[in-house]
């Protein structure tokens, strides 16, 4: 390009704008060091102003090196504008819309339908607005009137700061504004050699601001040129937008030690009254604001479903993609731990889930191509792989820290770590990962050690129940027969044998025996032997199973006696049926009480011992043309 008024080409201009500076600093007998402290400009600003090669230097550049070398200034910035092409040049940065969220880092919640799941093709939830988004955008409403303002958002890590920051600048964008992301080579070192060249109408973004302000060499010199950017009206106006994290604000803002010490006065000095704090959970409001938007929008939707109880719903968005990866992506132990995690809660275990049964249960998911990954200590590295935290202090797999129990005095010791019986180190398995693995596994069967690792490690009955039945579903019929028998063991209201469908008739009795060794199933047992016109056997089977006082044979036998006869006997019997239900024997000389009756119904009596509920013949007859689903062999 020519300029048919000067005469002179780009090219040309800034080569004789670079003469004039050289020669100013040779006349001036000056290194380029000292004329970046005398201009105060950085190092690397000076050289790239001089350098054969380089950009054009920024209209604030050109400006503080004439007044030090004490050249023209108005020559200098002709050369300069004409070496830019005509352009004034508004410093570094882009136009607004030319930026997309994820290169400003705010964090990635979900793919666009039909993507491939790239970063650059997530798109963004829908935005709720807080409070904190009013201080925002009053601040962005007097940068857009012409002062320069600063807005520091200080919350945990995933609380939505970035994310405000995009949605408040977003008026600025239809207005024309540049923002600028100093990052190259490092942050604080883009932001100290270019803050000087930063333009009116500009957004400066420090996102994670302590890599900028807490800086050790540089820091303080990042923070006073912030500060002089706020101040200069020349360059007015300009809006300067950073997050932090509570530890690192604390810090910054701290009076100086008794030892004379302050390494961050100029931070302090910086960010006193313009911080404003994000809170970590959505109010009531904010949550119900979410739901209004959640009806079009399926990631927030989606995010909701975890997050509706603690209202922490910018961690779950930042986080669930984050915690996917760690699960695709982790080593071949790694993810065998959490695939067995994922069954285990898709089949029926609490939300802790004990290390010994993970550690056992793992090891058929690891593929025999991976064995060698199964070292001395492999569970030790997977379970230290899985606690490290993404996004929103989330971890794949964290340890619960075990809490004792405050109990009354003169109240029996507990005899675990917890309510459920669970002894030993437990496990939670991240809320979005499980509900991944209740949609991806919900077809797979576990491995056998999965249900040998159940078998020898839980003693909890009614999850003992619920794995015996997912174990039928899945036809692993002789593991289902012995999780059934250790569940009636400790008398599980939710084991009673109908899921073993009992042939009624005198010849199947004999071949079920062998299967009825549990104590619950001795009280079918001994119902169908008398429903069978045997009145020898049913009273044998009902005391073998009151010795391990099983509430349903307590109260058979005790109405048996009193058939017989027998006064004395089943006031004792209830007695111990109700203390097995925790009520109250006083209130029942003749009869049991109904809280502790409404307790046995499930096993197959109403109030006057006659067999009901789900172990009626009735319901425990096979479907016609159903296989005998009796375990083999």
């Amino acid at each position: 390009m020519h300029d048919e008024r000067t005469g002179r080409t780009p090219e040309s201009a800034l080569a004789e704008l670079r003469r004039r500076l050289e020669a100013g600093r040779v006349r001036g007998r000056l290194n380029k060091t000292q004329l970046a402290g005398l201009a105060g400009l950085s190092r690397g600003t000076v050289q790239a102003a001089f350098k054969t090669g380089g950009k054009v230097p920024s209209t604030f550049t050109v400006a503080a090196l004439a007044r030090v070398l004490k050249l023209p200034a108005a020559e200098l910035q002709e050369l300069r504008r004409d070496a830019a092409g005509g352009v004034s040049g508004d410093g570094p940065g882009r136009p607004i819309q030319q930026w997309a969220p994820h290169a400003l880092e705010v964090h990635p919640a979900g793919p666009a339908p039909g993507s491939s799941g790239l970063v650059e093709q997530r798109v963004l939830p829908s935005y709720v607005r807080r409070e904190h988004d009013q201080l925002l955008a009053e601040a962005v409403r007097e940068a857009a009137q012409g002062r320069s303002r600063m807005v520091v958002l200080v919350g945990e890590s995933s609380t939505g700061k970035t994310r405000a920051c995009w949605e408040a600048v977003q008026p600025l964008a239809e207005k024309g504004w540049r923002l600028w992301h100093p990052f190259d080579p490092t942050r604080a070192e883009a932001a100290l050699e270019e803050l000087h060249e930063v333009g009116p109408r500009t957004v400066v973004w420090l996102n994670e601001a302590q890599h900028y302000l807490g800086d050790r060499a540089v820091g303080e010199r990042v923070a006073a040129a912030v500060h002089a950017l706020l101040l200069e009206a020349e360059r007015a106006p300009v809006l300067i937008l950073g997050t932090l994290w509570p530890n690192y604000f604390k810090q910054y803002t701290a009076l100086p030690g008794a030892d004379g010490t302050d390494p961050h006065s100029r931070v302090r000095e910086l960010l006193a009254e313009r911080t404003v704090s994000v809170p970590e959970a959505f109010n009531t409001s904010e949550l119900a604001a979410a739901s209004s938007l959640a009806r079009g929008d399926a990631l927030l939707a989606d995010a909701l479903t975890r997050a509706h109880a603690d209202g922490r719903l910018c961690q779950d968005l930042a986080g669930a993609p984050m915690l996917l990866k760690r699960y695709e992506n982790g080593s071949p132990t790694a993810r065998a731990l959490l695939e067995a995690a994922m069954d285990a809660r898709r089949l029926g275990f609490g939300l802790h889930i004990p290390q010994a049964f993970l550690t056992d249960a793992a090891l058929d998911y690891v593929h025999d191509n991976d064995s060698d990954q199964l070292i001395d200590n492999w569970a030790e590295k997977a379970y230290s792989e899985l606690a490290k935290k993404v996004h929103g202090k989330q971890a794949p797999l964290p340890r619960v820290p075990t809490r004792q129990e405050q109990r009354p005095p003169g109240s029996p010791a507990p005899t675990s770590n917890d309510a459920a019986g669970i002894q030993g180190p437990v496990f939670r398995l991240a809320d979005y990962l499980e509900q991944h693995g209740r949609s991806v596994r919900r077809h797979r069967c576990p491995p056998a050690s999965f249900w040998h690792a159940t078998l020898k490690h839980i003693n909890q009955p009614d999850v003992l129940g619920t794995l015996a039945r997912a174990a039928e579903r899945y036809h692993r019929l002789q593991w289902a027969h012995h999780l059934y028998h250790r569940a009636s063991q400790h008398y599980s209201r939710s084991a009673p044998v109908q899921p073993v469908r009992i042939r009624e008739d005198a010849r199947g009795l004999s071949g079920a025996e062998t299967l009825m060794l549990a104590t619950n199933l001795l009280v079918r047992l001994a119902l169908a032997r008398e429903k069978a016109g045997d009145h020898n056997a049913p009273e044998s089977r009902h005391q073998q199973a009151a010795k391990d006082n099983s509430p349903g044979a307590l109260v058979r036998l005790a109405l048996m006696r009193k058939k017989a006869g027998d006064h004395n006997a089943p006031e004792d019997l209830y007695r111990r049926a109700a203390d097995f239900g925790n009520d109250f024997p006083q209130l029942f000389p003749h009869h049991p009480p109904s809280r502790m009756l409404h307790r046995l119904w499930p096993y197959g009596l109403d109030p006057d011992g006659t067999p009901t509920g789900p172990w009626s013949a009735e319901s425990e007859a096979l479907p016609q043309g159903s296989r005998d689903l009796l375990p083999g062999p």
